[in-house]
């Protein structure tokens, strides 16, 4: 009896730590009305070969207020105000607006910031534990999303630490989050967004 209820244990011990991924997006959706942290970004072709890397700060607001500045290799800043999303190269002094319902399949940062976007976008699958963090992976419901899929790692304690998106064109874009502060005091200045004088501005 006690070998058969340790075979059975050891036969729901994948299902049961893999069911928690899910349950961790749920929580952090729920409980993180707001985030701050700093993120690390790699972009990958299709060969996995390093095309680009960059590194900032991220924060979100719920629901659809975010900003997400790049400091290097370039200056770039998105900001969703909560109804739109501004993409501003500094370099370029160029501004790109789009409408967030339209941004959320495009933008990890609108993704994030969404109060139910996932599930109600994308469908969710467990995929896998491995050194300590809980993997989900999420399709996009519509062919209108610019990602064929986005997985995201979470840690035992339920903090997102990692995002892995791969493109319509095979590239992968992958996202490491360091010095989590969750539910921090932001002004709410930080999610507007005014383009500077003499910016060229493009708007869907």
């Amino acid at each position: 009896m006690i070998r058969f209820s340790l075979f059975l244990l050891l036969c729901l011990l994948p299902l049961l730590a893999q069911a928690s991924a899910i349950d961790s997006l749920r929580a952090f959706v729920q409980k993180a009305q707001t985030f701050k942290a700093m993120f690390s970004q790699i972009l990958l072709d299709k060969n996995l070969q390093v095309m680009q890397e960059a590194a900032g700060v991220m924060m979100f607001e719920r629901p659809g207020k975010f900003r997400w500045t790049y400091e290097k290799p370039y200056q770039q800043l998105i900001v969703g105000d909560g109804s739109r999303v501004w993409f501003y190269d500094q370099d370029l002094n160029q501004v790109t607006v789009r409408q967030l319902d339209v941004a959320i399949g495009s933008s990890p940062a609108a993704l994030l910031a969404g109060s139910s976007t996932i599930e109600r976008d994308f469908d969710l699958t467990e995929i896998e534990v491995n050194d300590e963090m809980e993997w989900l992976e999420a399709t996009p419901k519509t062919k209108e999303s610019t990602f064929e899929l986005i997985r995201m790692g979470f840690s035992q304690k339920g903090e997102l630490h990692e995002m892995v998106l791969r493109d319509n064109f095979g590239q992968f874009t992958v996202l490491v989050f360091t010095d989590l502060n969750a539910n921090p005091v932001l002004a709410p200045d930080l999610f507007q967004f005014t383009p500077p004088k003499g910016a060229d501005v493009i708007s869907d």
